[in-house]
Order: structure tokens, then sequence, then C-alpha cells
């Protein structure tokens, strides 16, 4: 690409909780923004980086927690897949996931509890990202 060329549009997006709803919502944008062409980054810090543990299922929160399967079959009813298909199909369109690798120290985890493809990056280097990005999004 020559300095004339302008590259695709960059998305850069934080995840910070572990529950359905914020699970979906960053797979939501993540595909639809790469289904546009974008360059998108997932950084799953805190309780987000719960997402990214293999064959993980978020769970709606509180009291709404025991009608997670429920609301996950009316979901699957209007064509919507499961949180696990929904990040497949992310990585297959390109979208890079992070693992913070400060959270990943605090609450013990290591590479090798985490779904194939993600890469551990500490927050100035996703800070890097972001900062070069078109959109900079937060779901917690």
């Amino acid at each position: 690409m020559d300095s004339n060329e302008v590259g695709p549009e960059k998305v850069a997006i934080v995840v910070s909780e572990g529950s359905y709803d914020k699970a979906m919502a960053s797979v939501f944008l993540g595909s639809t923004a790469a289904g546009l062409g974008m360059d998108v980054h997932l950084f799953f810090t805190f309780f987000g980086l719960d997402l990214l543990k293999k064959n993980k299922r978020p769970k709606l929160k509180g009291m709404f927690r025991p009608f997670t399967g429920m609301f996950e079959k009316k979901m699957k009813g209007i064509g919507v897949e499961s949180f696990q298909v929904m990040m497949d199909t992310c990585s297959e369109m390109g979208v890079k996931f992070y693992a913070c690798s400060t959270s990943m120290e605090a609450m013990g985890l290591k590479m090798e509890d985490l779904r194939d493809g993600v890469d551990i990056l500490g927050a100035s280097k996703f800070l890097d990202i972001a900062a070069g990005s078109n959109i900079q999004l937060f779901i917690g």
C-alpha cells in the first residue's frame, strides 16, 4: 500500500465482562465489522477474559441466569448461533482476539487454558492498536 492509499477501517473493542449479553455483543459487533471489511481487534480483560477459555458457555447474570438456555434457544430460533460458533465465525473472518496479560496473571490463567487463536497482549500494546483505530468501543 502506498502512502496515498487508505487501508481498511480499524475497530478496537475492550471486553471486560463475561456475561451472556456482553459476550454476544462482542461477537455481534466483531463479526459485523469484519463483514464490512474492517480490521477488528477484541481485547478481553478482567472478567471478560473468562470468555476466551476453551468451550466457554457464557450465562446471563443475576436472577436471569436460570433462563440462559431458554434465551439461547430463542436466539437460535431467529438465526443467531451460539457464542462458541460466533467466536469461530469471527476467527474465520479474521477478527483478532487478545487476552490481557495482567488479567491472565491475576486470574492464574495459562495460554493452554484459552481457545486457539488468542494472542496475549499487555494493555499498552492494545492501546497502540486502539490509538490507530477509527472506532474504539468498551463492552463492560
